[in-house]
């Protein structure tokens, strides 16, 4: 278990127009508990402190004030000697690999290991791990961007680590290889049982493979929770903006700014949109409300996620009826569990 207690950590930054030095806060006060066998999502916009706050797990960057406990073990209580040997159960990749260049895969897998028989068993053991036993002599000059970072993930787990830490780890990749490099660490973390924590700006990241998250804002923990919990009920204005990144729904608003022919309303009409989450998404709800109201339901478009294998989702909906009876349809959605969000009346 990783937990880290009102930890802070300040750098020192230089104003370019004054010539002065200026605190900079990257981590304000940080309090987040991640269980053994978590898959955990730190998420937030460049700058607002994800980076150091991951470094902070193994004390990379050593915090000024706080605690960072790793199985109960209070990091920064520990000796230069005693902080190397605990190091060791953590493993690191990066956005941009760090590898050699001069070295071949199986030599860049190897770099942390004695040399001997084990070590070529276990770089070939994490190679075939990593789908790469094939690739062991090549040099990374010979490499995609997702075999690269293969490397780097069997690298980081020739320790046998029951950490790894994740820091931008998919950034630099085209979508299909960012897939593939996200099935192959849940994967590890089913497989290994290992504890995984992702930096990411992406939350598409997020919702494909983390259990629990937390957003970052300006170097403080702003929301955290169930992944599912987040995207059903963001109580946050950023982490709404970061969901919208992952939804079609969000298309509603490029067409409201346009004011586009396809969301013209009549004088009885009524543009609104419907959030799904749990059973409802499978529930008989638009047929059922027409009859019930005796109301049109239009559907312009929707969006349907699978999210920690709950269903979660919306619609984007023109309503046509009386007012009364449109007033009792939206009141009916909401008793039954629908986030219902008036759009634009004709």
């Amino acid at each position: 278990m990783i937990e880290l207690r009102n930890v802070s950590k300040t750098f020192l930054g230089k104003n370019p127009s004054r010539g002065r030095f200026h605190e900079i806060h990257a981590v304000r006060d940080v309090s987040i508990c991640i269980e053994q066998g978590d898959i955990f999502g730190v998420i937030g916009f460049s700058g607002a402190g994800k980076s150091t706050l991951v470094r902070c797990v193994n004390l990379l960057e050593r915090p000024e004030t706080g605690e960072v406990l790793v199985d109960g073990t209070d990091l920064m209580k520990l000796s230069p000697a005693e902080l190397r040997r605990a190091r060791k159960k953590t493993g690191m990749i990066f956005q941009h690999f760090n590898l050699f260049r001069s070295r071949t895969v199986a030599g860049n897998v190897a770099f942390s290991l004695e040399r001997g028989e084990r070590a070529e068993s276990r770089v070939a053991e994490l190679l075939e791990l990593v789908g790469l036993s094939d690739k062991k002599n090549a040099y990374p000059s010979q490499l995609s961007g997702g075999q690269k970072q293969r490397v780097g993930i069997a690298r980081a787990l020739a320790s046998n680590p029951s950490i790894l830490l994740c820091d931008e780890a998919t950034s630099a990749l085209d979508p299909q290889t960012t897939q593939a490099i996200l099935t192959l660490l849940k994967e590890l973390n089913k497989k290994l049982g290992i504890t995984i924590v992702i930096i990411t700006h992406e939350m598409q990241v997020i919702k494909s493979i983390c259990n629990r998250a937390a957003v970052m804002d300006s170097g403080r923990i702003v929301e955290q929770g169930p992944v599912f919990n987040i995207f059903s009920d963001p109580r946050e204005q950023i982490t709404r903006e970061f969901i919208a990144t992952t939804s079609h729904l969000n298309k509603v608003n490029d067409l409201l700014a346009e004011d586009n022919p396809i969301i013209a309303l009549k004088a009885n009409q009524i543009l609104a949109r419907f959030s799904y989450s749990g059973r409802n998404t499978v529930d008989a709800l638009i047929s059922t409300a027409s009859i019930l109201f005796n109301v049109k339901l239009n559907i312009i478009f929707g969006d349907l996620d699978i999210i920690q294998e709950h269903p979660i989702g919306g619609l984007v909906i023109v309503l046509e009826g009386e007012k009364e009876a449109a007033e009792k349809t939206m009141q009916w959605f909401g008793e039954k569990g629908v986030k219902v969000e008036v759009l634009k009346h004709g």
